[in-house]
């Protein structure tokens, strides 16, 4: 997927949504009135969403000029002003809820990631996010992801094979899922299996699994986990945890030397971060 034609496609549905056939409100103000606005943020937090807050004012009245004066995947301080916009007044108007609501929801995503990606700095663990992202807005939540330090998995079912619990039943075990994923693999796409003891863990590194999900493993199985792979892989298998991760204990878990660790909160469990847009003159 194009990211700049996904925005686009973000922007004008939401636009749509809110607006329907008109913005009745902005009726108030004169056409042709030009206003400035700028916005600040309320609370520390990671920028994120910058491309989607432009495209909103623009896909309303090309000529808004904005001015940022900090970038994605930078740290904001409380209080600090991230950009200013000047344009047509019904356009600012009419378009400050959306706009406002993608660079809080996106921002939300890029500083719950920071958070954790900081949890395990030094570990070599990376945070990974998963497919528990808003419906329509997974390629706008994993870009928020990667602003945040995070790493993104798959984006969607077609782009890599994650065998779980389900797929081994059907298919007959551990050994012949992986068998046919190697078969039907297309040129890289990574293939990767769920498992949820250490014997299965056993089956799936003899049978020559490469990215293996441990699901819910607790902490002395993690640090097993990842001895059993030292000594039957040499650490050729990719090990990623998932499963009642927190900022609590994610670094315990880091800390047990896992590669990866994927956590659905990072997209799923979001409270959008608190920005206000003021408009500072109208002419």
């Amino acid at each position: 997927m194009n990211l700049e034609i996904e925005i686009k496609n973000n922007v004008n549905q939401a636009l749509a949504e809110d607006t329907g056939t008109g913005d009745l409100t902005a009726l108030l103000i004169p056409a042709a009135g030009i206003a400035t606005a700028s916005v600040v943020s309320r609370q520390d937090m990671v920028l994120c969403g910058t491309q989607w807050f432009d495209i909103c004012f623009w896909q309303l009245s090309p000529h808004t000029d904005v001015r940022w004066l900090a970038k994605d995947g930078e740290a904001i301080t409380a209080g600090q002003q991230l950009c200013e916009i000047t344009g047509n007044a019904r356009a600012l108007l009419t378009g400050e809820r959306t706009a406002l609501n993608f660079l809080q929801l996106l921002s939300a995503v890029a500083t719950q990631t920071r958070r954790y990606v900081n949890a395990v700095a030094g570990t070599g663990a990376v945070i990974v996010d998963t497919r528990k992202t808003l419906p329509g807005l997974r390629m706008a939540q994993k870009y928020a992801v990667k602003c945040g330090g995070g790493v993104n998995h798959r984006f969607g079912l077609y782009d890599g094979i994650l065998i779980k619990e389900n797929h081994i039943i059907a298919a007959g075990g551990i050994r012949p899922a992986l068998n046919a994923a190697k078969k039907i693999a297309p040129p890289g796409v990574f293939v990767q299996i769920e498992v949820e003891t250490l014997d299965d863990l056993r089956i799936a590194l003899d049978a020559g699994a490469k990215l293996i999900l441990l699901d819910n493993f607790d902490f002395n199985s993690l640090c097993e986990a990842v001895i059993l792979n030292a000594r039957l892989t040499n650490k050729d298998a990719k090990l990623e945890a998932s499963g009642g991760i927190t900022l609590e204990n994610v670094r315990a878990v880091a800390k047990t030397g896992v590669d990866r660790i994927s956590i659905g909160s990072l997209t799923k469990d979001i409270k959008a971060v608190d920005l206000s847009m003021r408009f500072s003159t109208n002419t």
